[in-house]
């Protein structure tokens, strides 16, 4: 395969609130499939290991990093020779102040780890805010994250950019009230960045209320759906060839005739 081609994957899956063990154990499954067919880079949902909605337990069920599904995670990419992205419940080990965080783990263990800046509703009495953007890089894949949420933020997702990423990933667990938002907003962050968009979305109800809409979906530069989920569970594989991220910036240039001093000047007119 070319240097600059890669396999990805995003999982769609529904958890079980509050069941580490049989959440694992279907993500094992499910990653395990989407390795066999030779993905490289397979992303899981926000929140994936505990369900979204355990609020009354994030403290029992959050992890100290890097923690048992760190390691679990390790452990699968070892075997399988994989990266995984996934979001879990932080305990941080300076405060114990709790953090929505995505990650990036490969055989060596915990490279890159991001803490949602932008929460949703409730979210914001469960977690902390993060406060910084970072890329992970490896081979020619230049790794942006957010969650979820986050998607409907393009200054995320253009500061990421602007840092070198070629690839946002989106891990969520994003309502199903609200998929035309999904739709839009996913494919408008790869087209005005010129970088591809993995959204790995949940599917279920959890507490009789909360609907999960599924549609994970992996996008290329121009905003094209290269594979898309409906709304069981699936996984979900496409190829993704980086030297389209070039040839889409040099077609419509919006990262060349961006005025950041303009753009900077007029933000802090709001501070």
């Amino acid at each position: 395969m070319k240097k600059d081609i890669f396999k990805v994957a995003a999982i769609q899956m529904n958890c079980v609130l509050g069941n580490k063990e049989e959440n694992l154990n279907k993500a094992y499954s499910l990653i395990t499939n989407a390795a066999k067919k030779q993905a490289k880079l397979i992303v899981l949902p926000e929140l994936f290991s505990t369900g979204y909605r355990v609020e009354e337990k994030d403290l029992e069920l959050a992890e100290r990093f890097p923690g048992d599904t760190i390691d679990w995670m390790k452990n699968i990419a070892k075997e399988l020779d994989i990266i995984l992205v996934s979001c879990i419940t932080e305990e941080s080990i300076v405060d114990g102040v709790l953090y929505d965080t995505a990650v990036i783990v490969d055989k060596s263990g915990l490279q890159c780890s991001y803490r949602k800046i932008y929460l949703w509703d409730q979210e914001n009495v469960r977690f902390a805010q993060g406060q910084n953007y970072q890329t992970y890089s490896i081979e020619n894949l230049n790794i942006g994250l957010q969650i979820c949420y986050e998607v409907g933020f393009p200054e995320g997702a253009r500061i990421l950019t602007l840092q070198g990423a070629n690839l946002l990933i989106y891990p969520s667990a994003f309502g199903n009230a609200r998929l035309y938002a999904w739709d839009i907003a996913t494919r408008a962050r790869a087209l005005e960045n010129g970088c591809f968009v993995i959204a790995a979305n949940r599917i279920g109800t959890e507490k009789d209320e909360t609907t999960f809409g599924g549609h994970s979906r992996i996008i290329d530069p121009t905003g094209k759906i290269l594979a898309e989920a409906l709304d069981d569970e699936e996984i979900i594989i496409a190829e993704i060839d980086l030297s389209l991220v070039k040839e889409q910036r040099r077609t419509i240039p919006y990262l060349r005739d961006l005025n950041i001093p303009l753009v900077i000047s007029e933000f802090n007119k709001f501070k």
